[in-house]
């Protein structure tokens, strides 16, 4: 996994562990639109994708977030969970702007317990944010499939997430 990410081309350090494919995904406690709190990761007994993203307020996370609602649509027994910064009010405004209902979008603003996972963004202009990535959890807790966006300011590669759900149900 990557320690950092680029913004423009400008590199940016990531805060937290080295998530590795075979380890156990830590617990990160979230916040939902409701203000009730989410736990993510760890065994759950089903499969989890966890997206992280900066700010649904820009234009490339605001494309992920609809194009992985479309594409998750019809895949059952995955629990979907799109993560950034935003506080749940706005996560709520966006959801409902975009018709957003085949993923759930909850807030890392309280706790910041997404930097367990590698992916908080540690300086920058963007520090205290998410780097845009990708884990599948597999039903018994463990990483199958970790994807960190290189460039912040690009989409994550689709097909391949879709390809390796589907390798997984």
């Amino acid at each position: 996994m990557a320690k950092s990410i680029n913004l423009k081309g400008t590199p940016f350090f990531l805060v937290g562990p080295e998530i590795q494919v075979g380890a156990e995904a830590p617990q990160a406690v979230l916040v939902t639109q409701d203000l009730q709190e989410k736990v993510i990761g760890g065994a759950k007994g089903k499969i989890q994708l966890l997206i992280t993203v900066p700010s649904l307020d820009t234009p490339v996370c605001e494309r992920e977030t609809q194009k992985f609602n479309e594409l998750l649509a019809k895949l059952e027994n995955v629990e979907v969970t799109v993560i950034s910064m935003d506080l749940p009010f706005a996560q709520k405004r966006f959801c409902e702007s975009y018709n957003i209902k085949n993923v759930s979008v909850v807030s890392d603003f309280r706790y910041k317990d997404m930097e367990k996972f590698g992916v908080l963004i540690g300086e920058g202009p963007l520090k205290g944010l998410l780097a845009r990535s990708i884990f599948i959890i597999n039903k018994e807790g463990k990483v199958e499939y970790i994807q960190i966006v290189p460039e912040i300011t690009e989409e994550p590669n689709y097909s391949e997430v879709i390809e390796m759900l589907k390798k997984l149900l």
